[in-house]
C-alpha cells in the first residue's frame, strides 16, 4: 500500500488508534484505502481516505474525551457540548456520527462513532443495516474487547447475510456469485450508488478480495445445512424448496421481516408473520420480495445518515468530500468501454 508497507501496516494503525480516547469496544478500518480494489493501484491506495469506525459504550464520555484531544475534528457542533453531539449521534441518521478529511500522520482518515448497543441492535436485527452492512465485507479489526455479546452478534450478521443472498441466488452458483451479492446487500437501495459512488465499487470490492470474503465465510458455509458447498471447486446448492426457503425467511433478521410483510401484506390483514413468510416462501418471485425490502431499509438509513453528515462534517468538509466522490464516479465511467 506504499508508505513503506503501509509503514508497517499494524504499527500505523496502532499509532493512528493511539490518538483517540481508548475507550473503545470494537474498532475497524474499512474501504479502498485498506483493501485492494480492482482499479485502483498500490500508490493510489495510498492516497486514499482511510476510513474508521469506532463502537463505544459510553458516547457522552468518549466525546468529552475526543473533544479535549481533537477538537478540530468536529465541526460546528462541537460547540454544542458532548451531551449534544451523543444525541445527535444515537437518534438521527444511523445513529453514528462522522468525522471527515481528517488529517492524521500524513493520511486523511474519516471515522465514525457509533455506541456499542447501537452496533449491536444493527447486527442482530438490520434496523439501518449501515455498519452491519460494512461489516457484510472484509475489514481489517484494529481492536476487539472482551463483549461476547457483540462477538456474537458480529457472526451472527455474516450468517444473515448468507441467508438473504441465498434467497436471491438460483439454485446453483459460484462462490464469486455468492460475495457479489453479500457485498451488494448495503448497496441495495443506496441512493449514493446513482449520484457520487464508483458504478462497479461492488464487484471491485469482490475481485480483488476473494480470500478475505473466504475466509470471512468458510467456516459458516462449511456448517450450513441448507446449502452443499464445495470449495474445492468454488461451486454452491442452495435449497430453493419452499419449505428451504421459508426456513431462510424465518432465520432473516427481524426488520428484514417486517419489511417484507410489509410489501407483501395488505393493510387491514394483520396475518401474523410466519403466515406471510410461508406466502412469500411459495412465490416465484421470492428473492425480488427479500431485495425490495433490504432495499427499502437501505434508502431510508443512506438518506438520513447523509443528511446528518451535512451537520456533522460542515459544509465545507461535505462539498470537498462530495467532489471527490463525484471525481470517483467519473474516472468509473470513462474507464467502461463504450
Amino acid at each position: 500500500m506504499s508508505v513503506p508497507a503501509l509503514q508497517n501496516t499494524a504499527v500505523f494503525f496502532r499509532r493512528i488508534l493511539s490518538q483517540f480516547p481508548q475507550d473503545i469496544s470494537l474498532a475497524f478500518a474499512y474501504g479502498s484505502g485498506v483493501f485492494k480494489q480492482q482499479g485502483t493501484t498500490q500508490g493510489q491506495m495510498g492516497k486514499n481516505m482511510l476510513d474508521f469506525v469506532f463502537a463505544v459504550d459510553d458516547p457522552v464520555t468518549w466525546h468529552t474525551m475526543n473533544l479535549m484531544q481533537n477538537r478540530k475534528h468536529y465541526s460546528f457542533l462541537k460547540f454544542l457540548g458532548p451531551k449534544q453531539i451523543s444525541t445527535i449521534q444515537n437518534e438521527h441518521g444511523a445513529g453514528v456520527y462522522y468525522n471527515t478529511l481528517v488529517p492524521i500522520d500524513g493520511r486523511i482518515i474519516k471515522y465514525g462513532v457509533i455506541s456499542t448497543e447501537t452496533l449491536i441492535d444493527d447486527l442482530q436485527h438490520w434496523k439501518t443495516m449501515y455498519i452491519a452492512g460494512r461489516l457484510h465485507k472484509p475489514v481489517r479489526i484494529l481492536l476487539q474487547g472482551e463483549n461476547g455479546k457483540l462477538r456474537g452478534a458480529m457472526v451472527g450478521n455474516l450468517k444473515s447475510a448468507v441467508t438473504a443472498s441465498f434467497l436471491m441466488l438460483p439454485e446453483s452458483f459460484t462462490e464469486e456469485d455468492l460475495f457479489l451479492q453479500i457485498a451488494g446487500l448495503s448497496y441495495c437501495g443506496d441512493f449514493r450508488m446513482i449520484i457520487g459512488e464508483d458504478k462497479s465499487k461492488v464487484s471491485n470490492i469482490v475481485k480483488d478480495n476473494m480470500p478475505q470474503f473466504r475466509d470471512l465465510y468458510t467456516n459458516i458455509l462449511q456448517e450450513c445445512p441448507q446449502v452443499v458447498y464445495k470449495p474445492l471447486h468454488g461451486k454452491l446448492e442452495v435449497d430453493k424448496s419452499p419449505e428451504g426457503q421459508f426456513v431462510q425467511l424465518m432465520a432473516l433478521p427481524r426488520t428484514l421481516q417486517q419489511q417484507i410483510t410489509r410489501l407483501v401484506d395488505p393493510p387491514g390483514k394483520n396475518r401474523d408473520v410466519e403466515e406471510i413468510l410461508l406466502q412469500v416462501a411459495q412465490d416465484p418471485d421470492c428473492g425480488a420480495v427479500v431485495q425490495q425490502a433490504i432495499a427499502s431499509i437501505v434508502q431510508i438509513s443512506s438518506l438520513t445518515q447523509s443528511g446528518k453528515g451535512i451537520a456533522t462534517a460542515g459544509m465545507l468538509k461535505t462539498t470537498s468530500y462530495s467532489v471527490k466522490k463525484l471525481k470517483k464516479m467519473w474516472k468509473s465511467w470513462r474507464r467502461k468501454p463504450s
